[in-house]
Order: structure tokens, then sequence, then C-alpha cells
């Protein structure tokens, strides 16, 4: 049939009509909107009060044009940074996803020719040509010749469909197995054919999925840990403020020196306001939105060296917070392809690897599976053939018998014949006629009566049990099974002589069977989800060790069906495996897991995966996947290894245990700084007293250390004892009890050495100023200077202790060098701060025998939370 397709304004008037084959993409918001979003950030709301009031305090000549500007910057930074490195990484993901779909062609005739264009050129009418390996790029109807797809990106299902012209015949285009209807995103895996195109862009099957797979998904566990976080933070600094300010009136009303007029009373209360802004200052942690970043960023680039690639940068702290993982069977927890996992004779002595085998045994064998397959080998590679066929090959490759296959000896082949479910092959040696067949064991053995032994000998197969039985305990394992025999002469019809029975199968990875355990001890519950049949996946879910004892539950895709959800809710503790599933089952299984507040794990591939991805907390796109799924997953398992899923648990928990540690570094600033702006007017007398730390000095510690903390606490290893721990749950506080313990003791001593240098005689004295007068007049603003160092070192040297709970300070740190550097940097730059700081860091240098003294006061903050560790660890033993 003479096929002419559209002419060019057939084309045009077509796709006016039905629209273009482009699908649609919603663009992520631009930078402007994340930035503006950001403003509804409780920290960031309370950095605007502060900034707010500073102008005020400015226009009223009673504040610094710089204290605003900096404040200022603190907002930009702390609300820029995120914002950027969100965009950044929606950028990298849409332009992989644009350079891939630019890749995509089709063959179409148009105006009675062949040509190839973009998949997005193609319009309603134009006919496609088909061939094996093409992606079908649009829905339709096949109008000439016969095709096999696999439709396992929409199905899910291994098994090819065959399509072929309709002639006439009625089929529902929603049935995905109809013969004459064939969809975008499937591949042709044999034969020739022309589709007329029937259904373009997002109205494909294809593109529905694709449209709804780029919903919203819900919070992360992390994102609600932190908005908690950023809400008892803006609290505690609104009501410090306050308290201040009242504390301060208060203080004045029981003195007894209330002010004389309005003037005065204006200048106290903006005294105190000035003060309770510094107080909102200390209590934000500017440096937390970039820790966040600077984390993300950083262990995106570790995990891509491991196969991993981040595409939403969230997905990688919420798969340390999993409690529950759906993952595929086929390729993550198997290798993804069939293998010879062994052979055995008649007599049933089995055999893993050809080496191990006599000679004569070896030849019948290599003859047998090597010569009578449609599969090759060239220079190790495995090329063309069935499944079957291929595993069959491989196995000889491994073996080093690849070469030894001698096809100038092959007379005549015989395909695979479903009546008779055998292939044979008839081949001259030595001027001796032989026919080699190879197929379903239950045609084949009945009708041996002979078999070659282990030694290579011919022997009469007079018992068939011990063989049956092996038989049956190999299909018990989810093994197909290939028997392989010989005949003397030209046929296959008279009596044959077994050579061996094979047991192939898709093999568990043995990576992955250990990775699984260690998931597992994580507190990760792993529920295996398969198109498989229910047998094949219990015997695999045993093999991986998902299933381990008689409570663990294993249902069909139909069992699942019968029960409603709050049944299914029940079972989902014990649930190990769901067979025969279909798409609509992942998603079910995925809501009801986060109904009962669990953390959920997806890994798919396919286009029908997708939804559930997406759905899932973090999903797990298999790098051999469709681009939807990789649209729709989290992370991306380039090598479609389970492994590879552990590490990212591995990196996801590091960057919870890295964020912890930079709460107790950053929360212990916090809480000494409010405490010492808080205490320091109340207990001092004279204005000199009524600002102990400026806003300036402020937001030299909050930027310039927290900002360089984020990059040394950013670089701390992924230690494999992480993955002893129990997950943490959704809604627990990212601020543990243990934590406020270490930072309150640490804030308190920091506190104390503080305010010591200000108001305890014993420890101011030991400061000597090179610019006192003669009368030994106490310089104020040469112990604030000496306080503003000790208050600097203290904090750095409690970075040691923040970022272990080893009572040894060095476990592991030579695996940061980046930690190293920066606290070294830190000391750098506060003695810097201090020595040429001047009037606008309201700072004196120091003495060296000042520095030595803030040294040693900095420094007795180890040791302090050494007996702290040592205490908590004496407990959590008895």
């Amino acid at each position: 049939m003479k096929l002419n397709g559209l002419s060019a304004a057939e084309v045009e008037e077509s796709r006016k009509k039905y629209g273009s084959n482009n699908l649609t993409q919603i663009p992520p918001d631009p930078l402007w909107k994340e930035f503006l979003l950001g403003f509804k950030d409780p920290m960031i709301l309370i950095l605007l009060v502060a900034f707010a009031v500073q102008v005020i305090l400015v226009f009223l000549n009673r504040a610094e044009w710089f204290e605003p500007v900096g404040v200022f910057i603190a907002i930009l930074i702390a609300n820029g940074v995120s914002s950027i490195s969100q965009s950044k990484q929606e950028g990298k993901a849409s332009a992989l996803k644009a350079e891939e779909e630019a890749k995509e062609t089709a063959k179409v005739i148009r105006d009675g020719k062949l040509t190839e264009i973009h998949v997005g050129e193609i319009v309603v009418g134009d006919i496609l040509f088909l061939q094996a390996g093409d992606k079908i790029a649009a829905d339709g109807e096949i109008i000439e010749g016969e095709i096999k797809v696999d439709q396992a990106a929409l199905n899910g299902e291994t098994e090819e469909a065959e399509k072929l012209p309709a002639n006439g015949e009625e089929y529902n285009i929603k049935d995905l197995l109809n013969k004459h209807y064939a969809y975008r995103g499937t591949v042709v895996c044999a034969g020739e054919g022309h589709l007329e195109v029937k259904v373009v862009g997002d109205k494909t099957l294809f593109g529905e999925l694709a449209l709804e797979v780029q919903e919203d998904k819900r919070a992360t566990p992390l994102q609600i840990k932190l908005a908690k976080l950023a809400k008892q933070i803006s609290v505690f600094g609104y009501i410090g403020a306050a308290l201040i300010v009242v504390a301060v009136i208060a203080e004045r009303l029981l003195t007894g020196a209330l002010p004389a007029d309005a003037a005065e009373w204006a200048t106290l209360i903006i005294d105190a306001i000035t003060v309770a802004i510094t107080v909102i200052v200390c209590a934000v942690p500017e440096g937390l939105p970039m820790l966040t970043s600077v984390l993300l960023s950083m262990q995106s680039m570790k995990m891509a060296k491991d196969n991993v690639l981040v595409r939403n940068i969230n997905g990688l702290e919420t798969a340390g917070s999993l409690s529950l993982l759906f993952t595929d069977k086929t390729g993550t927890i198997t290798e993804g392809k069939l293998s010879v996992v062994e052979l055995t004779t008649g007599n049933v002595r089995t055999f893993k690897n050809l080496e191990d085998m006599p000679a004569e045994l070896r030849n019948d064998i290599i003859t047998g599976i090597g010569l009578n397959n449609s599969a090759s080998a060239s220079d190790g590679e495995v090329i063309g053939g069935n499944s079957t066929d291929r595993a069959l090959m491989a196995f000889l490759v491994k073996g080093k018998a690849a070469d030894d296959i001698q096809k100038e000896d092959v007379r005549e082949f015989n395909a695979f014949d479903s009546a008779k479910k055998f292939s044979s092959i008839t081949i001259v040696r030595d001027d001796k006629t032989f026919t080699y067949i190879k197929g379903a064991p239950e045609k084949i053995i009945n009708r041996c009566t002979y078999y070659i032994d282990e030694n290579g000998r011919k022997k009469e197969l007079a018992e068939k049990n011990y063989l049956t039985t092996y038989i049956n305990g190999q299909a018990a394992r989810s093994m197909r099974l290939l028997a392989v025999a010989k005949a003397d002469g030209d046929n296959a019809d008279g009596e044959l002589t077994l050579i061996c029975v094979l047991s192939i199968r898709d093999n568990v990875r043995k990576e992955a069977a250990d990775a699984i355990r260690e998931v597992k001890a994580a507190g990760i519950q792993v529920v295996m989800i398969t198109g498989d049949r229910k047998e094949t996946a219990v015997a695999i879910a045993k093999d991986s060790g998902l299933i381990t004892s008689e409570d663990d539950i294993a249902l069909t895709s139909a069992e699942l069906a019968d029960l409603s959800d709050d049944e299914v809710k029940k079972i989902i503790p014990r649930l190990r495996v769901v067979a025969r599933a279909l798409p609509m089952d992942k998603s079910r299984l995925v809501r009801l897991a986060q109904e009962l507040n669990l953390v959920v794990g997806m890994t798919g591939d396919g286009v029908n995966d997708s939804p559930a991805l997406k759905k899932a907390d973090v999903g797990f796109a298999m790098g051999s996947g469709t681009e939807v799924a990789k649209s729709a997953g989290d992370i991306t398992i380039l090598d479609d290894n389970f492994l590879s899923i552990e590490k990212a648990i591995l990196y996801g928990r590091t960057m919870f245990k890295s964020i912890r540690k930079f709460l107790i570094f950053q929360l212990t600033v916090n809480v000494a700084a409010v405490l010492i702006c808080f205490l320091g007017p109340l207990i001092g007398s004279g204005d000199e007293y009524n600002i102990i730390l400026t806003v300036v000095q402020l937001l030299v510690i909050n930027l310039a250390m927290d900002t360089l903390a984020a990059i040394a606490f950013g670089g701390e290893p992924a230690l494999q004892e992480y993955m002893d721990e129990k997950p943490i749950p959704r809604t627990a506080s990212i601020v543990n009890k243990e934590m406020v313990v270490q930072f309150i003791i640490s804030a308190m001593y920091i506190t104390f050495i503080c305010l010591g240098i200000l108001f305890i005689s014993p420890i101011s004295s030991l400061f000597v100023s090179p610019s006192r007068d003669i009368a030994g007049n106490i310089d104020v603003t040469y112990l604030k200077s000496a306080l503003f160092a000790t208050f600097m070192m203290s904090i750095t040297f409690n970075g040691f202790n923040a970022r272990t709970d080893h009572l040894n300070l060095f476990n592991n740190l030579g695996k940061n060098k980046k930690f190293i550097l920066v606290m070294l940097g830190i000391l750098l730059l506060q003695f810097v701060f201090v020595t040429f700081g001047g009037e606008f860091l309201s700072v004196e240098s120091l003495s060296p025998q000042s520095w030595g003294i803030c040294i040693a006061l900095s420094f007795m903050v180890i040791p302090i939370d050494m007996i702290r560790k040592l205490i908590v660890k004496l407990v959590r033993k008895n």
C-alpha cells in the first residue's frame, strides 16, 4: 500500500486544530518569586522588624547608618542564598531535560517521502515509520506491518505486546494490551510498521502522566522541623526584646532614677529599644539558611561520584529521614538481566562455571547452548537474541568459551516451536551428524534414555526421581529451567541423551543484599513492589533478606485490592512484598503510609511509576528509566543499584547530623549573646553599659563567622555509624533535649566569663589596658574589646565540641580538612577584627598579655563540655 502522509498545508491545519506534540512544562518559580516567598520565613520577618526600627533610629540620630545596612545585608544573605541555590538546581534539571528532548526525533512520511523530524513537530494524521529500537513519539493506530512493543514504561510489564493493523476490528484504546493501538514512550522491540497518529502532546497517555507528576509535593521533614525552629526562635526574639524594654524601665523604677521629662523618657525608651533590637539580631541564626544550601550542594557533588544524581536538593535531606522504602525488584535488587545460576547433569551433579567441567561435557554444552542460540558474542560482548539466549551466551563468554563455538559445523537450525517447546540445531563434526535440542525440561527429559555424567561419560538414565526433585526445588526458587539434550542423526525425534539442565534467573545483586541488611538495621522498612508473579517475588525477597520470618507478609495486587485502607494500614508494618503490582497500588501504598505519618521513599523507572514517585516524600528514579520518571523523582540512581539508594540515605543522614551540629554551634552563640546583651545593662550602671555587644559586632559574628562555620560543618564526612541509628520521626523536633543541655551549658559558661570581664573584679583586673589613665580608671572600651575577643574565641573552640559526640575531639577530623582551615581562619579574622576594627566595631587593640588571658578563658569551654559528654555516656551505660 502506497502511503503518502500529510502535505505541508495539512500539517499546518492539523497543528492549528489539534495542537503540537510538545509536552507542557510547568516552569519553576522565577528567582524573584522564590526570593519574595522567602520573606514569609519567621526568621526573615524578625530581621525585617529589626531593620525597620534601625532605620527609624538612624533618622533620630540614635544609630549609625551602617547598622541598618548591616541588618539589610544579613536579610539579603539569609534569604538570597537558599533562593539562588534552589533556583540554580531547578535550572540545571530543566536544562538537562531540554537537552535530552532536543535529541528526540521520529521518522515520518510527508508528501510521499520519508523524512526525520523532531518529535515536537509531529501532528495528528502523521504517519510514523517504526523499526526495532525506535521510541514511539505519539499515540496512534498501526495501519501497516507488525511490531512488538515494550510497554514497561507505561504499565511496568516486561512482556512484549504485539501490535498489528485492526482491519476494521474494534478495540479499547484504554487497554494497553490491545493489539492495534500503540502509545507514546513505548519502544519497538521487533518488526517494522507504520502508525497513524491519533493523539499528540498532553492528550497522549504519556503526556497525561507527565503533566500529573508536575504537581507540588508536601513539605519535607527538614522543612517542617526548620519552620518549627524558626517560629520558636522568632518568638524567643520578640519576647526577649519586650522583656529588655520592661527590664530597663523596671530598673529605673527600682533605683528611683526616673526620667524628669518627656525628652528623657523618649531617650530612655529609645535606648531600651536599641538594646532590644540588638537582642533580636542575636536571636536569629542568619547562617542557618546558608548552611542548608551549602550542605545540600556539597553533599550533592559528593553523591554524584557514587552514581547518585540529586535533582531536587530537598530530596536529599528527606532520604536521611526515611522510615519506609518501596523498591522495584528488577535491576534494583536484582541484576536486571537473566543469568545462568547453575547447571546439573542427569545424576544431579551441579556446576557453577564451565571451567569446572570435564572437556567432553564442556564441549557438548558449548554446542548445545552456543550454536543453538539466537544471540552472538563479539569482543566479550553479547549481541542480539532474546533474554534467555543472551543469558546462555553470557555464560559462555564468562567461561571464556565463546571462541570455541564452531558455527561452520551447523547444517540446519530450527527456531523455537511453541508446540514442541524446543529449538534444535543439526551439526556435522568428524563426519558424524548430531542434533542438539534446547527447551522445556518436561518435554525433553521424558524422552531421554541416557545422560552425560560429571566425567563426560554416557550413561543410562534409569532413575529420574532425583532429577525431578531437583527441578521442583529449583522451580520453587523461581528458577527458569532449560534442558539441553542431543540425538544421533539429523532429527530430534529419536532417543535423546540428556546433557544438562540449566537454572536461569535474574539474580539478586550481592551488594543489594548487603545494602538491604544495612538499611533494615537503620530502622527502615523495605517493601519490594514488582510486576512479577508472587512465587518469584517471594523467592527473591528471601534471597535478598527482605523476608526473614513467618510474620512477614507478601500480597498480590488482587489481594491488596480486596483489603480496605484501614486493613492495609494495619499490615503495612509487616508488609514485605507486593507482586503483580499495578501503578495505582504504588500510589495507594504511598498515600496510606503517609497517613501513618511515615516518611516514604519510592523507586521507579517507568512513566507508570511517575505519580507514585512524585507523591512519595522522596522519589528515587532509575538512571535507565524514562525522562518522565526522572523528572518526577527527587534523586536519580544512575546505576539502578539498591546500594546507591543506601548511600543516598547515608548522605541524607549525614546532612541532618551536620545541621544539628551547626545548630549546637549557632544556638550557643545566640543564647550567649542574648544573655550578655540582656544581663549586661541590668548589672552595669551607666550609659556605657547599655550596649555590651553592638549590632555591628553581632552581625560580624553571625555573618562572617556563621557563614564560614556553615562551610566547615558542610564538609562533615558520611560516617557508617549513622546507619546504626533509627530514623528521626517526621514530627520530632530538630533540636532535642541533649542538644539543649549542651548549648545551654556552653552558653552559660561563655556568658559568665564575658560578663565577668566587665563586672567581676578578679577577672577584669587581669586585663591591663595600655590606654589607662594615671589614676587607673577602668577603660570600659578596652574591657569590651577583650569581651568581644573572648566571645568569638569561645564559640570557635566550641565548634570542636559541636562537631562530634565522642570524647576525642579529633575523631574523624582528618576527613573534614575544611573544618580545620575554617576554624583557623576564624581565629585569624577575630584577631583582625579586634586589632583593626576601631570605631566601626567599637573596639581597640589588645596587648599580648590580654590575648593570652582571652585564649585561656575561651579554651575552658572544651573541658567543660567534655565533662558533660562523659556524664552523658555514663548515664547511657546505666
